[in-house]
């Protein structure tokens, strides 16, 4: 595939390409704000408006990317602010939970903030001669993905520490494997796009959190905004989320927080719950620019935002593409501190029963808007098998079995 690079120094191009990448920008603030609406279904609504935009297909492109970066920087902010547990479940919270449960929320959102930018830091110089490797690779890969696969599923179950756990790990990945084994095969008729992605995450990674928290006493007052680690401690899990990030931009089915407790199992006794948190954010914007170095190297869009632009039959220009990328993770940074505080302030001064039943609403609604009446029948049954790691105190990176299962299938022919 041709990747197009091309120079322009025209001032007017480069005023137009701004315009769209801030108009991404606004995209992806309004969707890393909004509770539930996952980066592929933000992805997929952006494919439908593409047709709508005006403006040059690449510029089109660089606004796509632009809102899924900034989204990638700004989901972080309901993901702390909702679902925060009472203190006497902290053990079994999240870690950005956690640290919230402390009083250091605005710590988090920092960290967080810090490992996204991070990433693109590590990311862009890396994203080359990674690339040109998992080219030499990708035959072989493909060729052995089960096994693959199945080597990332046993390291995430021997991280399990207990035999309940363990368990809890085994039963978890085993169920989610059977339940996206039958519900990805599903044809829903949604009033929008018939995406079953949408209920499958939104039940197994956002039902169950948001009902254990129904009892909780909601944001306790947050009184750390200052980074209480070493600088080492940031560049550490930054640059291991950076590597992950290639992991999940070439592997099918590894998510973001997969790759993060992977990376972190390089890094012993240094990070914790902080290391977590920037090592996630890391893999999760790192991730954008593997994914679009691997689309132009091998034509298989990764991400949701790629099969959009895959779509829209975006231009490949790298040097346009990664100019927009880093822009918008310049902007992201920034909002990730002003609207992220405001966003926790808010928050803590709501009433946490009804917001939690609001936004379970919300996940129903949106569940029925992307599949239809199966939708929340997927959503129902998903959010119980959600239940299973957290009842067992397990990890609940094992429900990602719910696309790694019909994957590894998939390579093997069944």
């Amino acid at each position: 595939m041709d990747p197009g690079i091309s120079v322009s120094l025209d001032p007017a191009f480069a005023l137009q390409s701004l315009a769209f990448v801030l108009g991404g920008a606004l995209l992806g603030t309004l969707s890393g704000l909004t509770p539930g609406l996952h980066a592929n279904n933000f992805a997929l609504i952006l494919a439908g408006m593409a047709p709508l935009m005006p403006g040059p297909p690449l510029l089109v492109g660089a606004a796509m990317l632009s809102a899924g970066v900034v989204h990638t920087f700004l989901d972080v902010v309901p993901a702390l602010a909702l679902g925060v547990p009472d203190a006497e479940m902290a053990v079994a919270a999240l870690p950005g939970h956690r640290l919230v449960l402390d009083g250091r929320g605005y710590e988090a959102l920092r960290l967080s903030a810090m490992g996204s930018a991070l990433a693109v830091v590590f990311a862009v110089p890396l994203a080359v001669p990674v690339t040109l490797v998992m080219v030499e690779l990708w035959p072989t890969l493909v060729e052995h993905m089960p096994l693959v696969l199945g080597c990332v599923v046993v390291i995430m179950l021997l991280t399990e520490t207990t035999l309940s756990g363990l368990v809890g790990g085994l039963l978890a990945f085993g169920t989610s494997a059977l339940l996206g084994t039958t519900a990805l095969d599903l044809d829903p008729a949604a009033p929008l796009y018939g995406d079953i992605l949408a209920p499958l995450f939104a039940g197994l990674f956002g039902a169950p959190i948001l009902i254990d928290a129904m009892g909780g006493s909601g944001i306790p007052e947050q009184t750390v905004d200052t980074i209480t680690i070493p600088r080492q401690a940031v560049l550490l899990p930054a640059a291991a989320g950076a590597l992950a990030g290639a992991v999940v931009g070439y592997l099918p089915g590894v998510s973001s927080a997969i790759a993060a407790v992977l990376a972190l199992l390089a890094l012993p006794g240094s990070s914790g719950d902080r290391g977590f948190v920037i090592a996630t954010s890391g893999v999760n914007t790192a991730n954008t620019i593997f994914a679009l170095f691997a689309f132009v190297a091998l034509g298989a869009p990764r991400t949701g935002v790629l099969v959009a632009v895959e779509r829209a039959e975006v231009p490949l220009n790298l040097p346009v593409l990664l100019s927009a990328v880093a822009i918008a993770a310049a902007i992201g940074f920034v909002l990730v501190l002003v609207v992220g505080d405001w966003y926790l302030r808010v928050i803590s001064t709501l009433d946490y029963m009804k917001l939690c039943l609001v936004i379970l609403a919300l996940l129903v609604v949106l569940s029925y808007v992307f599949a239809g009446a199966i939708g929340i029948v997927v959503f129902s049954v998903s959010a119980i098998v959600g239940f299973i790691p957290v009842r067992f105190g397990a990890n609940r990176v094992h429900l990602m079995g719910v696309l790694i299962g019909p994957i590894a299938l998939f390579y093997y022919g069944i």
